[in-house]
């Protein structure tokens, strides 16, 4: 398409501002226009929890970039605090809400790039306008308000975001209550790899409770399904995020099995003028090439690439997803890659697991610590199926070396 004219982007933070980013620097004639809901564009979305402790105390370093900068830099229209509500394929125009006013305009596109992200899971009990979610900036705000007032926090959740918000509100000297509905945390590791994180956090004063949920809020306390009430001036909802693909849907474009927006090997919708990117798009699994929901920056700037490439006529191959990520609690980090156990035995495929527990570093200098590895191969062929560690130092070296053994 490089008659393109004008590439209007719905979505600024990673996939969005990565597929700007990479036009401009493939065409300085495009006009490129991002349109933003919130009030901040190009936001270290990952170091939110690390505000809330002052772990990163300066909240300004959080934002990579600002309208001006983009601007400045890249010559890009981006206009936050406007949300679109609306796409017209036939005529390839936009209606856009300005937030500030109130106003809707009208908007043409040649080329349409959409990265709406995905939202928080809030669970529909009483109460549940009172509890908090951490997406954007404008949610870290509203938390860190909350946090200056509160002495005790249930997390909702014990995934990558539910034990990084217990950890930081820990830190910043809050009485706090994990609770998850599963009977270990951090779904992508198996049990026995799941167990050390859950001592960590109990050894730091965090209440862990598995196998319950949170059944009604209100004001200063937190309900649990068995009828204990628990403390809780502030409740954080971490149970995970779906796709936001209300406007695709309402547009006519496919959606996929998983929920997400169905995107082809360059990113692609159904509709040829018009790509979509990161969390809401559904990705490939690189072990069985089915679809898979991986909602990672780093998969999301770089589909914003890809969608860059594919409208300025560059064809890119398609990476698939092995969901290669890492969470750090207290002095332990936990990283995984691929498949874990229990997803192998669900799918019925044969594997052979080795677990090993080397230290972190030659045993002879001072300061070395053990480290659990788990590997899952094909004991056909010893394709790595994934992998697992845990530890206090040396975890992420690990996990991206068998990584990048795996692609």
């Amino acid at each position: 398409m490089t008659d393109t004219k004008t590439v209007v982007i719905v979505g600024g933070v990673a996939g969005g501002a990565s597929a700007a980013a990479r036009l401009r620097r493939l065409s300085e004639s495009m006009e490129i226009i991002v349109l933003e809901r919130s009030g901040y564009v190009s936001f270290a979305n990952c170091g939110l929890p690390y505000h809330l402790s002052a772990t990163i105390a300066d909240r300004g370093d959080l934002l990579l970039q600002t309208p001006e900068s983009l601007r400045e830099r890249f010559r890009l229209d981006v206009r936050v605090r406007n949300e679109v509500t609306a796409i017209n394929r036939n005529e390839r125009t936009l209606v856009v809400r300005d937030l500030a006013t109130g106003v809707d305009y009208e908007l043409h596109y040649d080329a349409l790039v959409l990265s709406p992200g995905a939202a928080p899971i809030v669970p529909p009990i009483p109460g549940a306008e009172r509890g908090l979610v951490l997406r954007d900036i404008e949610d870290l705000d509203r938390m860190v308000s909350e946090v200056r007032k509160a002495q005790s926090v249930v997390v909702v959740g014990g995934g990558f975001i539910g034990l990084e918000a217990a950890e930081n509100l820990k830190e910043a000297g809050l009485d706090v209550t994990l609770v998850e509905l599963g009977d270990q945390l951090l779904a992508p590791l198996d049990p026995e790899m799941a167990k050390p994180l859950e001592r960590e956090l109990r050894h730091h004063g965090v209440r862990v409770e598995l196998g319950h949920s949170v059944v009604e809020i209100e004001d200063g306390a937190a309900t649990l399904d068995d009828g204990r009430v628990v403390s809780a001036d502030l409740v954080v909802f971490a149970i995970g995020v779906r796709p936001d693909g209300r406007l695709a849907a309402d547009a006519g474009l496919t959606l996929g099995p998983r929920g997400g927006i169905a995107v082809d090997d360059q990113q692609r919708t159904n509709d040829p003028a018009i790509w979509a990117v990161g969390d809401a798009v559904e990705k490939i699994d690189m072990l069985d090439g089915n679809a898979t929901l991986t909602p990672l920056a780093n998969i999301a700037n770089r589909q914003g690439r890809r969608a860059a490439d594919s409208i300025a006529g560059i064809p890119r191959k398609v990476l698939a997803s092995q969901g290669t990520a890492i969470v750090k609690v207290f002095g332990k980090s936990a990283a995984a890659t691929g498949w874990n156990e229990k997803r192998l035995r669900a799918a019925g495929r044969d594997f052979l697991t080795i677990h090993t527990h080397p230290n972190d570093h030659a045993a002879y200098y001072p300061g070395a610590q053990t480290l659990a590895i788990k590997l899952l191969v094909d004991p056909a062929d010893a394709a790595i199926l994934g992998a697992q560690a845990v530890g206090a130092e040396g975890v992420d070296k690990r996990i991206d070396v068998i990584a990048t053994a795996m692609r």
